[in-house]
């Protein structure tokens, strides 16, 4: 074939150049191998198989991981249908043949809120005795629980759907896995193993098909596995004197990059552990930091290993083991587990024995990045992405302890120059599509941090819609959070109400969630006109009541029944017009 047959991508094709180059350049390849004879008629092929793909996101997470597992069984020759789980009920998936479920923990064992309305269905359809256990006789899963061992109720979510399915009579094909924040090695073994468990015996798949190799000289994408070296800006204290608290506004600069993110995403942050408590683990080992030990990274010095890759924080179990002694055969309570041992250091201060580096580092966690909520708009602040950061820091068996990445924000951060970033999509946690729908915003403490991006955002895209947000923390004039781009904002018509809550300024304590039953008429109104809801900030405490505070809200300016208030604020939530990011 000549080259003036080939075919071309065209410049108007939706491609950057260096993307049309190479489809050009593949295209070049197949055509160049010279006219192509007519294939052989095949047997007809076995019709692709149907899988539910069914997750419960709450920042993402699980969402972005059930988009893999439908890629991945699409090329294995399933059908994948994504779904979130609270699409789904008892008799959808009595329906259904072969599902995955893939879904995270949050709060104090709870489920995420697009998967709340199915985790109670189940949960009440299991606990029936007289009910019987085959309703679901006729699925096939596997679940791939999230979770965070920090938390006593580790991956409870995915614990429960897994036992719910089961006792509804629903045939768990592979073993349920249970991620720490380190899941992709996990995951990626349970999908695997997922998938060959669902595969049919009656007749086989078509083979996956190979993946082209990736462009030549393509852009690496900066991710999770991937981070950004950010060049840190600015870090600046919000609390006044005197305060209790410190909260820090963080600011970097994503340009050359290649990362995006919209109001509402968050940004994982890679810590480094403070150097104080790196060089005292050095001490107690008996080392002088230069040893060379293995880390995922490959081989490097001790000080760097523990700085940049080891988590120093709460003990693993292989960790306590390895240091804890057995006595006539049977091992004594974890040493993890007792009261004044909260970190690495305390179990090695503790240990009759110190262990050999390689076995201590085997023992050790990866350091994993943490995330906050974004809280500026990449239209008001193009280019840069802004953080909004309380310091952890607190005393406890006698040790001053410290959060790794709240204080190395704080400390190590600005001087360092740079930090090791990457952008977490929430696509559960946006701004109404319609910029004239009224939004309102319920933060207190850095839970602020999303709506101070959603009013730039709404600001810089000229919305009509009005905003009301509600805010709190313990005083007034110590911990008002961005008080003067507040009132900027009211200022300017931007933020049309703000109602404030301080917990400490008075001798009864005063919270958000009573701001809103003050106001409970009005912001009824606001609903019933089709505004949006949001809340951010902690979820076993704060998030339950501003939730408990919408109830009660309903009743009195709605006249509703506690279970048809329930049921408004469920169809609020399927309409995502009720969405939280919590933690």
């Amino acid at each position: 074939m000549s080259s003036a047959a080939l075919p071309l991508i065209p410049d108007s094709a939706p491609f950057t150049a260096e993307q049309r180059a190479w489809l050009n350049g593949f295209l070049a390849g197949i055509f160049s191998r010279g006219p192509q004879t007519a294939p052989t008629p095949s047997a007809p092929a076995v019709p692709a198989e149907p899988l539910a793909i069914l997750y419960g996101s709450q920042t993402g997470t699980a969402e972005s991981l059930a988009k893999q597992a439908a890629k991945q069984a699409a090329q294995r020759g399933f059908a994948p249908a994504l779904a979130e789980l609270g699409s789904f009920d008892l008799a959808k998936l009595a329906a259904t043949s072969r599902a995955l479920v893939i879904t995270s923990t949050y709060g104090d064992g709870e489920p995420p809120d697009s998967a709340k309305a199915l985790h109670a269905a189940l949960a009440a359809a299991s606990a029936q005795p007289s009910a019987p256990n085959s309703q679901l006789a006729g699925l096939r899963f596997s679940v791939c629980a999230l979770g965070d061992t920090n938390y006593a109720k580790f991956c409870q979510c995915g614990k429960d759907f897994d036992s719910f399915l089961a006792r509804l009579g629903a045939t768990p094909t592979a073993p349920r896995v249970d991620c720490d924040l380190d899941y992709e090695s996990a995951f990626t073994g349970w999908l695997d193993t997922a998938l060959q468990s669902l595969t049919p015996t009656t007749a086989a798949l078509p083979a996956a098909p190979q993946e082209e190799p990736a462009p030549v000289d393509a852009h690496p994408t900066h991710s999770r596995k991937n981070p950004f070296p950010a060049p840190v800006l600015a870090v600046r204290n919000l609390n006044g004197a005197g305060s209790a608290k410190e909260v820090n506004h963080v600011e970097f600069s994503l340009e050359g990059s290649g990362l995006a993110y919209e109001a509402g995403d968050a940004l994982g942050v890679f810590p480094e552990n403070c150097p104080d408590l790196v060089g005292e683990v050095i001490a107690t080992l008996g080392c002088d930091g230069e040893e060379a030990v293995p880390t995922p990274a490959g081989e490097m010095s001790l000080w760097r290993a523990l700085t940049e890759h080891y988590d120093l924080g709460k003990p693993t179990p292989s960790l306590a083991k390895l240091l804890t002694p057995v006595t006539a055969g049977v091992a004594t309570e974890s040493v993890a587990s007792s009261a004044p041992v909260r970190h690495v250091i305390d179990l090695l201060l503790a240990a009759e024995k110190k262990p050999s580096l390689r076995e201590f580092v085997a023992t050790l966690r990866p350091l994993q990045p943490r995330l906050y909520s974004i809280s500026s708009s990449p239209k008001a602040h193009p280019g840069h992405v802004h953080l909004t950061v309380g310091a952890v820091r607190y005393e406890a068996a006698g040790r001053r302890r410290k959060g790794a990445c709240s204080t190395f924000l704080a400390e190590r951060a600005l001087p360092a120059g740079r930090a090791r970033v990457f952008v977490h999509h929430n696509n559960g946690f946006r701004l109404p599509a319609d910029g004239n729908t009224p939004v309102i915003m319920v933060g207190p403490g850095t839970g602020i941090a999303p709506f101070r991006a959603f009013l730039a955002e709404r600001r810089a895209t000229g919305a009509k819609g009005k905003n009301w947000l509600f805010f709190g923390d313990q005083r007034a004039s110590t911990d008002f959070l961005y008080r003067d781009e507040l009132h900027d904002l009211q200022r300017a018509g931007v933020l049309t109400r703000l109602d404030l809550a301080w917990s400490r300024d008075q001798t009864e304590k005063i919270y958000v969630q009573q701001r809103m039953l003050e106001h409970a008429v009005e912001l009824y109104a606001w609903l019933e006109t089709g505004a949006h809801f949001y809340v951010c900030g902690d979820a076993s405490r704060m998030a339950k009541d501003v939730h408990a505070a919408l109830l009660e809200l309903l009743a009195r300016a709605g006249g509703r029944t506690p279970a048809e208030a329930e049921h408004y604020l469920q169809a609020l939530k399927t309409a995502k017009r009720y969405q939280r990011d919590v933690y």
